[in-house]
Formats: structure tokens, C-alpha cells, sequence
């Protein structure tokens, strides 16, 4: 086994490399940029190195300074994470030239199976099923719509080299074809370098499922079974889960062997992913093969009680498997939420900024694989994935319960994230009943909110809390302040009920209460329905509240805006205004506030680059077009005009940094 080793990489998955390494009594170092002087990764490691600006390319991705960084500290060997470099085969190669070991597969396998051509092909001829499609890569827009009105619309236009999404764009008739292509080849050649894009058919709403495998370098290939990662945005997943709902036991054994062929075929070492899309029909197709450890990893080491890790260092070391196929056993089932700094609401725009307040849910059953803390900065260089929560147990009920109710008391705030967002998800009930496919968010949301209503339920929980923390606030303070009487010889004293009017958006709710802090039970009726409730005492002002209602424990997340209660519970997030029946009378006596106009203002969603200005002074545009392209966290999004009109300013130049709410353009109306 290895003594010391370089882990070069950041973020939540250094982490998750260190903490195996810890256990193992395996010395580690780690790299970081000048935006991660201060992160969690370096101040776990036993040595770190400084490797360069904040920028990927002048750190993360700069082979040379990884390696010098390994061979200055005497380390034996290099695990590259996931993301970066570590599907790059130069940078196998590189490592190996220098005399250490990477851990992961040869370079020749990464180049091969990193190649979506090459790793089809391979896949034919191990027998596995590919999706139909043109096997070598587009001459030009001619070519594409031969082989798209042969094949049959929808068609993908993918990226041969490369993953993530990136480059990839669906095709749904002729018309699509000419912008489609250009776009693919444009983000191809930026995010790989390669502009190699080739055709396959597409399958609507399809399952997503791979299959995780080991190798070691004495011909043993195992697996560790499959997971299933349907629950998608931007091609990008956030729920994964293991085993999939979908499968019935013949099925999976026999994705489970066709993955273990391919990988034999591939002379594959180390551990490694082969991912499938599954029809309708319940037929599956290769869709590529990812040499490296993944992000989802952890669900399966929940069902199978491994530390894939660690097998990855063993493996790397020249090890066999300890472990054969038969003893593997998968015991129960765990679902993973991945918690990013992104606004659903808006697209999924990356956020930036100071985490202000962090506490992680906790429990025997829940694992958070997390790389901040309170005090965290978020910038705008690397992906936006902040941790990752882990929910198992017995059923797969069970390990949704267990993630919904850590994602309950999960609390980040000064970053916008998505933790209500994936909640929304995993407690709507298509995803209760297992019904996944790749296009479910669209599906079933649209910015981020489910299309259908709130559960009512959950709805009656969330006004019953805003409620209870409102009075205790407001009403009991006012109490305390009045005139102390005696209470001697009263065993009991008397309480009133109490009745409130409670408001969200167009949502009305008429709750009674009667009960005390002191005694920390009550008694509940939100629009007629009853709810005894336990308060645990001391606290009720805090942030994080944990309720017995009805017998059963639940946890609340809470803010105070002013005269507003915010309150998340279950994936319902509600801003509540709470009255009097007397003050909800004189309300509608009020004035009411009115929209506000549109602005000619543009200003910037989210911190980021200006990546490119596509417009001019003078230049006429309309509502809703792009004006400029911003660059943060990985991804390009376009910033659209608010208005039809005529550019009169333009403040901003490519490769300038801009933060949220600054000024980018200013439009005027001419007639």
C-alpha cells in the first residue's frame, strides 16, 4: 500500500479521498488555487501545496504543477478525483512518465472508452447494446440531416470526446439542425478542444441507469450493482439512487454482466462506471462509460457497506480484488441528493457568496460527503455542488423518509441553493411511486416549483408552524410584560384560546391555538382539522425547530422577514403573514401595492466572466433576446433583454468580472 499521495483535486470529493486515506494511515497532500486558501480540503490534508490563480487552468488543470507538486512532497501515487484531469489520458501518461502511479485505469483505456466513437464500437463488439445511430463523426449539416431523415427525428448530436452535457442538443426536425450543430461544435471545440460531434437516435424520457465495476490488474472484474440517476437537470444528475426501482432481478443481472464484458473487452483496471439509457420497453442501450470514481459513488457503498476508495488504492497498488462476485451482497436501499449553489428558480443559475449560517442534518442512517462550513466562500471558478446528503434504510421508503427529514434541518443560508428543490422532488409522489425517467423536472416543475399544488398536508404543517413560532415571538412576550399576578393554589391556570388569520399568496388558513410555552404542549386547528403538538423547550427562536405533531416528529426550517414567516418543510417553501382576525378585516382597507414597471435597466443575474458581448450601442433587440454570455461555475448562460428597445449603454467587456446586481446595459424605447 501506498504511504503518501497526492489527491489532485478540491472540494467535496478531496474530502471524501482524505477521510479514506485517514483511516488507512495513508499520508496525504493536498493542492489548492488561491480561491481555496482557506478551504476544508487543505486543512485536512497533512501537507498542501500551492498550485496557482483561481482560475481551473492556472491550477486545477495544470498538469505540470500536480506533478511537480506530488514529486516535490515524495509521494508514491496521484488520485485525481473526479472532473479536471482526471479522464484525461495525457495526464496518466504524465504521471506515469514521472515515475508515480495514478489511480485510476491505464491511459490507453481512458483514451479509448474517453472517445464515444471508440468506446461504441467496443461496445458492439462485447456484444453490448448501443443506441441506433451514425457511427463515425459528422462531415457537416448535409451529412447530419441524411443520416437524421434515414434515422428518424428526435436525434442527439454528441460530443465524441468528453461529458457532463456539454455539447450535447437535441434535434427535433430539420429546421433545428443548422443552429443545433453550430452550437454543438462551438461548445465541443471550447469544453474538449476536439469538434468531433456524431448522431444517435433519441429516446424520449428514458431511465438512466449505470452500473458501478472494480478491476484489479489479475483479471478479476466485479460489480457492485446499479444505480439509477433519472432524476436530471441540464443533463446533469442531483438524486441518485441504489438499487433502481426499475429493474427486476433477470434485468439486472444482465446489465450487470454486460457491464463486467465491456470492461473485460477494455482490459479495464481500477473502478469505473458504465452508464445505460433504458426504454420504456425496459431494453437497455450503452451510452458511455466514465474511468473514474463518480460523484453518486456513495450510494452504492451505503447498499454494499465498501469503501470504493479504498478498493481504488488497493487496486492502484498492485492488489487483487478482495473480494469475489459472490461476495457481494447488497442489503437495502440509499437515495443521495446533491446540494449545489444554484438557483432553481431562475434556471439553475449558479450562486456565489458567503455561507453565513451552515449546520449538516445528522443520524445513524444519513451521510452528508460535504466540502464547506460556516464562513465558506463560493465563488464563481469551480462546479456549484456544495455536499452531498445520503438517506438509507431497510425499503426504499425508508431511505426517502430518512433524506427528506435531513434534508429538513439542512441549513445554509447567505448562498442560494437547492435543497427545498431536490425535497420537492424526492416527496412528489411520481417519485415516491419510483416513476423516473430523464425528462421528470420538466415533467412535473417549471422554475423550480412543482406544476401541481402543494400537498395540503404539508401545507397545514407549515402555516401550524409559522403560526405557533409567531405567537410565541409576539403574543407570549406581550404577556410578559404585564403586571405579575399570584398563582399560588392554582394548579392550572387558565389559558385562552387564541385564533389567527394566516396568509400565503392566495392561500388562506383560519388556525386556532390553546396552549403554553411553559407547559410545551398544544393544541392545534388549521381550517378545521385538529393537531396536538409537543415543543421541545428552549427552543422555539431557534432557526431550526424539531416538532412532535400528531404523535410523529417533524423538523422545520425557519426565517423571520420582518412581520413574515418563511418556513420549509417537505419541499413546501411558504412566506406566511399571520393576523388577527380583527387586522385581516382592516387589511382590505389598505392600499395595495402594484407591480412594478419593467426596467431598462440590465443588470447581472449572478457573479461571473463576461464570456462574450453580442450586442452594440445603437443596436436594435428585442424581449427576451441574448445580450451578453457569462461564464460561472462551469457553464455559459446568456443574459436576454427585458424589453424591446435600442441599446443606449453598454458597461461591460468580455473577460470582465461582474457581480450579482450590477449594471450591464441600459435600453431605451424609440419610436
Amino acid at each position: 500500500m501506498f504511504n503518501k499521495i497526492l489527491i489532485a483535486n478540491r472540494g467535496e470529493i478531496a474530502v471524501r479521498i482524505l477521510r479514506t486515506c485517514k483511516r488507512l494511515s495513508i499520508a496525504t497532500v493536498a493542492v489548492y488555487s488561491d480561491a481555496d486558501r482557506y478551504s476544508l480540503h487543505r486543512q485536512l490534508a497533512d501537507e498542501s501545496v500551492h498550485i496557482g490563480g483561481a482560475s481551473a487552468r492556472e491550477s486545477y488543470l495544470d498538469a505540470n504543477k500536480l506533478i511537480e507538486a506530488a514529486i516535490a512532497t515524495g509521494c508514491q501515487a496521484v488520485h485525481p478525483g473526479y472532473g479536471f484531469l482526471s479522464e484525461n489520458a495525457q495526464f496518466a501518461r504524465q504521471i506515469a512518465a514521472a515515475g508515480l502511479v495514478f489511480i485510476g485505469p491505464p491511459a490507453e483505456v481512458i483514451a479509448m472508452m474517453g472517445d464515444k466513437i471508440a468506446a461504441k464500437e467496443l461496445a458492439i463488439s462485447a456484444c453490448v447494446p448501443v443506441l441506433p445511430g451514425h457511427m463515425d463523426a459528422l462531415k457537416d449539416e448535409d451529412e447530419a440531416l441524411a443520416i437524421a431523415e434515414c434515422m428518424g427525428y428526435p436525434v442527439l448530436l454528441k460530443p465524441a470526446s468528453g461529458g457532463g452535457g456539454k455539447g450535447m442538443r437535441v434535434v427535433r426536425n430539420s429546421s433545428e439542425m443548422e443552429s443545433a450543430l453550430a452550437a454543438s461544435h462551438q461548445e465541443t471545440r471550447k469544453s474538449f478542444g476536439d469538434h468531433r460531434i456524431f448522431i444517435e437516435r433519441y429516446i424520449e424520457n428514458p431511465r438512466h441507469i449505470e452500473v458501478q465495476i472494480l478491476a484489479d490488474a489479475h483479471g478479476h472484474v466485479i460489480h457492485l450493482g446499479e444505480r439509477e440517476c433519472s432524476i436530471q437537470r441540464r443533463y446533469q444528475k442531483i438524486i441518485e439512487e441504489s438499487p433502481s426501482p426499475a429493474l427486476t432481478a433477470e434485468q439486472r443481472l444482465k446489465i450487470c454482466q454486460s457491464s463486467c464484458g465491456l470492461a473485460r473487452k477494455a482490459s479495464y483496471v481500477n473502478a469505473g462506471t458504465i452508464e445505460y439509457l433504458m426504454d420504456s420497453y425496459g431494453s437497455f442501450y450503452f451510452l458511455e462509460m466514465n474511468t473514474r470514481l463518480q460523484v453518486e459513488h456513495p450510494v452504492t457503498e451505503a447498499v454494499t457497506g465498501l469503501d470504493i476508495v479504498e478498493l481504488q488504492l488497493r487496486v492502484a497498488a498492485g492488489q487483487p480484488l478482495p473480494l469475489k462476485q459472490e461476495d457481494i451482497s447488497l442489503s437495502g436501499w440509499a437515495i443521495e441528493a446533491r446540494i449545489c449553489a444554484e438557483d432553481p428558480a431562475r434556471f439553475f443559475m449558479p450562486a456565489a457568496g458567503m455561507i453565513t449560517r451552515y449546520a449538516e442534518p445528522r443520524g445513524h442512517n444519513i451521510r452528508v460527503d460535504s466540502c464547506v462550513a460556516m464562513g465558506s466562500k463560493i465563488g464563481i471558478h469551480y462546479d456549484s455542488l456544495l455536499s452531498k446528503v445520503i438517506g438509507s434504510g431497510k425499503t426504499r421508503e425508508d431511505a426517502r423518509i430518512s433524506l427528506i427529514e435531513a434534508l429538513n434541518g439542512y441549513h445554509i443560508e447567505g448562498v442560494v441553493n437547492n435543497i427545498d428543490f431536490v425535497n420537492a422532488i424526492l416527496c412528489h409522489p411520481a417519485f415516491a411511486h419510483g416513476n423516473l425517467n430523464t425528462g421528470f423536472i420538466d415533467q412535473y416543475f417549471e422554475r423550480g416549483k412543482p406544476k401541481s399544488p402543494p400537498d395540503s398536508e404539508h401545507l397545514a404543517l407549515t402555516a401550524l408552524t409559522a403560526t405557533l413560532i409567531y405567537h410565541v415571538r409576539v403574543i407570549a412576550v406581550r404577556e410578559s410584560l404585564r403586571p405579575m399576578t399570584s398563582t399560588i393554589g392554582r394548579s392550572n391556570p387558565e389559558t385562552k384560546p387564541y385564533r389567527y388569520k394566516v396568509k400565503s399568496g392566495e392561500d388562506i388558513f383560519d388556525v386556532r391555538l390553546h396552549g403554553t410555552l411553559k407547559e410545551s404542549c398544544w393544541i392545534f386547528q388549521v381550517n378545521g382539522r385538529d393537531y396536538d403538538l409537543e415543543t421541545p423547550r428552549f427552543e422555539l427562536y431557534r432557526r431550526r425547530l424539531k416538532l412532535k405533531i400528531n404523535g410523529q416528529t417533524h423538523r422545520f426550517r425557519l426565517q423571520i422577514q420582518e412581520s413574515f414567516m418563511h418556513v420549509a418543510f417537505n419541499g413546501v417553501t411558504r412566506l406566511f403573514e399571520i393576523y388577527t382576525p380583527r387586522e385581516y378585516f382592516l387589511m382590505h382597507y389598505m392600499p395595495q401595492r402594484t407591480e412594478k414597471a419593467v426596467d431598462n435597466i440590465v443588470v447581472c443575474p449572478m457573479p461571473g466572466l463576461v464570456v462574450e458581448v453580442l450586442v452594440h450601442k445603437g443596436e436594435w433587440v428585442f424581449r427576451g433576446q441574448n445580450l451578453v454570455i457569462l461564464g460561472s461555475m462551469k457553464m455559459e448562460s446568456g443574459v436576454a433583454s427585458c424589453m424591446d428597445g435600442v441599446i443606449a449603454e453598454v458597461f461591460v467587456v468580455a473577460g470582465q468580472a461582474v457581480e450579482a446586481g450590477e449594471m450591464m446595459m441600459r435600453l431605451e424605447v424609440k419610436c
